[in-house]
């Protein structure tokens, strides 16, 4: 008997359905004709004639409870042929207790909250969501299950005002900001949520059941809502900038100009695009001493990169670094009268990105960026003759997704990312298909992956085919909680030209246990214990790469403090296949411990502190690690906060590698240290304008004690012949000041000035104050630029011609 595919699916929708969830409550709502002016008072009298949505549950921490009277929730909504209108009243017997920090725009800071979350589709599958601080703070996300997109920006207006019963919010949200059908009649589904910071109480309008997995679908209707259409959704952000870098090279002046665009090309999907991009004023990248054999990893922190995104992430297959990073070819100096100077980066050309999801659940992504051909120049010292030489050619950057979600709360999706260059380049392909099965209740779960690579080489290299494969399920709801997996990845299977993959050629198993309260008792808000273990082994050779037994402890008292703690051990000697840079050898892990506790007091307060200290101790003589962090803040008014960290580590008798030597692999036995001290200052003169101040100072060293040979077997000899300097001292600063103004609505002034060094080297000097001269003195850079973005709306435009 053959069984089909659509079969199988059709089987697995009826066993992970879902019945429903908990009882919704409905809203009515009215059109009108008045004006209603969005200043916080809610003195249009057409206010009084709409139903009033009340009796607010406790979302967090003691879920399920009703607000206290004192606390009452009322909300209000109407709308006309451009936007909707939301009024909220929320009654706080201690008006003067409201907690009202000032931030920027999308950070919550410490302050009392209010949002509503609309589903223009009624399907569960996404949300609009809108909050304002008490502070008068815009906060916007896109959010599907599990995630919420604070990146995603709209276009919206709000006002609060504090009262002697509370705080008054007024919204308007225009449908240009909102996805909804074509139909005559509608219902929306809607929720308004509450957060009371002081207490640390969240509170939502329809009850959000926790012992429900999927969150979303809890959500309320909005119903009345008649013969609105949904408008053009076009939208122009030209931008212009200018800098003025100076170094001991020069100084070099620099104008750009360039545009955003966005356009909504249904009800459901939107595309955006740049058009000569700029991304001079993101922030900078907190580089450290890297001694092993992967490379780090950055934090994207290019707008187009991060904004609605997430439908892009599905798979794990897409870091977007790599579109506009490091060149694929570096070029070496093949004699002693030779120079190389290499690009540390590869320009972007454009990039457009199309997403969206359609009423019936099916989600689709589809990215492409291009970016241009760099070289690099070979200089011959004794002739000056220069070479050019291209490391990275024309290339096309593509990710397709397609994400079908269905019952609410599952969800198949298809994956494929392409990197395609020109001429004799490598080229690379990557598909997943990933699945994200719940049962009915939502208790149980099914989920996993399967990952098929393929690399073109150019030249002698074969071509590579390689699979990636993963599978896990488990219990998700109630007190205990637990789930077991494996995965599979073979030793050809490569998804680095668009990802980000470190190793490959293993298998491994693993087993999670925990428990949780699911409300408060007489210590603790909230308290979760974790029990998890995983073993890896190498595919070829048997060995076990990783072997942990992990225990972890998350907790928040009554008084909001949160406590953590956690143990991880390695009972079993490992086998690291990566350290030694040559495939096959390896070299021996000893059985190892690691201890952290984390301790994080009550941001409410104007002082607060966060302190972890870790300790790693090997069955090695005396190679242990010991590190502690602290970070303080201050808060001193609603407008002004100030926090530092400091972060310090040191490592005896570390063992890695530096170097070959012929045949034989260098290894070495070394002392580490690393210093880290991190500033950020806010000053927020409004809630649309705002000082930042961050710098950054990072110190680590590496001196090496003994050089030690790699055996085949995978120990370490003494080696008395290899004798050169191989020790590391690496230096970096980093300083931004900015202003930030929103001077219209999607339209910002950005002030940057910025100076950063950096200064590496193999003499070892470990007094601070030498390391901070030799950092300046080696090439202060400084940076100055001004950036302006205007926000243009074609229907503002449409309408006043």
């Amino acid at each position: 008997m053959h069984v089909r595919f659509p079969q199988i699916l059709f089987a697995l929708t009826l066993l992970f359905g879902v019945d429903g969830f908990c009882q919704k409550k409905t809203l009515q709502t009215k059109s009108i004709s008045e004006n209603i002016s969005i200043d916080g008072k809610i003195n249009e009298q057409i206010w009084n004639s709409a139903t009033v949505a009340t009796d607010f549950i406790m979302f967090e921490p003691d879920n399920g409870k009703p607000i206290s009277p004192e606390k009452k929730s009322d909300v209000r909504v109407l709308y006309n042929n451009d936007a909707i209108y939301v009024a909220a009243i929320l009654y706080d017997n201690n008006p003067e207790a409201i907690l009202r920090e000032m931030t920027q725009r999308d950070n919550f800071g410490t302050a009392d909250h209010f949002g509503v979350f609309i589903n223009g589709f009624n399907d569960g599958q996404q949300d609009f969501r809108f909050f304002v601080s008490a502070a008068g703070v815009q906060m916007d996300a896109l959010a599907t299950e599990g995630n919420e997109d604070f990146t995603w920006d709209a276009i919206w207006d709000s006002e609060v005002s504090i009262t002697e019963y509370g705080w008054v919010i007024e919204m308007k949200i225009p449908y240009a900001a909102l996805r909804f059908s074509n139909e005559e009649k509608q219902t929306w589904g809607i929720n308004f949520f509450r957060e009371i910071k002081r207490d640390r109480q969240k509170y939502t309008w329809n009850i959000i059941d926790t012992k429900v997995g999927a969150l979303m679908p809890q959500i309320g209707q909005l119903e009345g809502i008649e013969n609105i259409k949904p408008p053009t959704r076009l939208f122009f952000i030209p931008y212009s900038s200018y800098y003025i870098e100076n170094n001991e090279n020069g100084t070099e002046h620099t104008f750009k100009a360039g545009m955003d665009i966005k356009y909504g090309i249904n009800d459901s999907f939107t595309l955006d695009a740049i058009l000569v991009p700029d991304f001079g004023q993101t922030k900078y990248d907190n580089v450290v001493l890297n001694l092993g054999p992967f490379e780090q990893q950055f934090n994207e922190n290019r707008p187009f990169f991060t904004e609605g995104t997430d439908i892009f992430n599905k798979g794990d297959l897409l870091y977007t670094r790599r579109i506009g990073g490091v060149p694929s070819l570096y070029l070496s100096p093949e004699n002693e009268f030779e120079e190389t100077n290499n690009p540390a980066t590869v320009n972007l050309i454009n990039a457009v990105k199309v997403s969206g999801r359609t009423s019936g659940g099916l989600g689709i992504g589809v990215l492409n960026a291009v970016t241009e051909k760099t070289v690099g120049t070979i200089r011959n010292t004794e002739t000056g003759d220069t070479k050019k030489v291209v490391v990275e050619p024309l290339a096309n950057y593509n990710v397709v997704v397609f994400d079908q979600r269905f019952n609410q709360n599952s969800s198949v999706a298809f994956v494929n990312t392409n990197v395609t260059r020109n001429g004799e380049f490598r080229d690379a392909n990557v598909s997943a298909l990933v699945y994200d099965l719940n049962t009915k209740n939502n208790r149980f779960n099914l989920s996993g992956d399967f990952k098929y690579s393929y690399i073109n080489e150019f030249g002698d290299a074969d071509n590579l085919e390689g699979i990636n494969s993963s599978i896990s399920i488990g219990k998700k709801g109630g007190n205990w909680r637990y789930d077991i997996g494996g995965n599979y990845v073979s030793k050809e299977y490569d998804s680095n030209d668009l990802g980000l993959l470190y190793i490959n050629n293993y298998h491994g198993i693993y087993t999670n246990t925990s428990y949780r309260i699911l409300n408060p008792n007489k210590t603790f808000n909230t308290f979760r214990i974790n029990l998890n273990n995983y073993v890896e082994f190498h595919n070829e050779t048997g060995r076990i790469q990783q072997g942990q037994l992990n225990f972890d402890l998350a907790s928040n008292t009554r008084k909001n403090d949160y406590i953590g703690a956690s143990l991880y051990i390695n009972p079993f000697e490992t086998y690291d296949f990566y350290e030694s840079r040559v495939a096959g050898r390896f070299v021996k892990i000893p059985k190892n411990f690691d201890a952290e506790i984390y301790i994080s007091t009550n941001y409410n307060r104007k002082f607060a502190i966060d302190i972890t200290p870790e300790v790693t101790v090997t069955e090695q003589k005396n190679r242990i690690y010991y590190g502690l962090t602290i970070a303080p803040r201050y808060r001193f008014s609603n407008k002004f906060l100030a926090q530092y960290s400091f972060l310090t580590n040191t490592q005896h008798a570390d063992i890695g590698w530096v170097d070959f030597d012929g045949d034989d692999i260098i290894f070495a036995e070394r002392d580490r240290k690393t210093l880290t001290n991190e500033l950020s200052l806010k000053y927020s003169l409004n809630p649309k304008m705002t000082f930042n101040l961050a710098a950054r100072h990072y110190w680590s060293y590496a001196e090496n004690n003994q050089f030690l040979t790699l055996e085949s077997d995978g120990n370490l000899t003494p080696n008395s012949t290899f004798t050169e300097n191989k020790n590391s001292n690496f230096s970096t600063w980093n300083f931004d000041l900015s202003y930030s103004w929103w001077f219209a609505p999607g339209s910002q002034i950005s002030v940057l000035y910025r100076n950063n060094a950096t200064d590496s080297r193999t003499e070892i000097d470990n007094r601070l104050g030498r390391n901070f001269k030799n950092l300046f003195e080696n090439n202060l850079n400084n940076i100055f630029s001004i950036s302006i973005r205007y926000f243009i709306d074609y229907n503002t435009i449409k309408n006043k011609f």
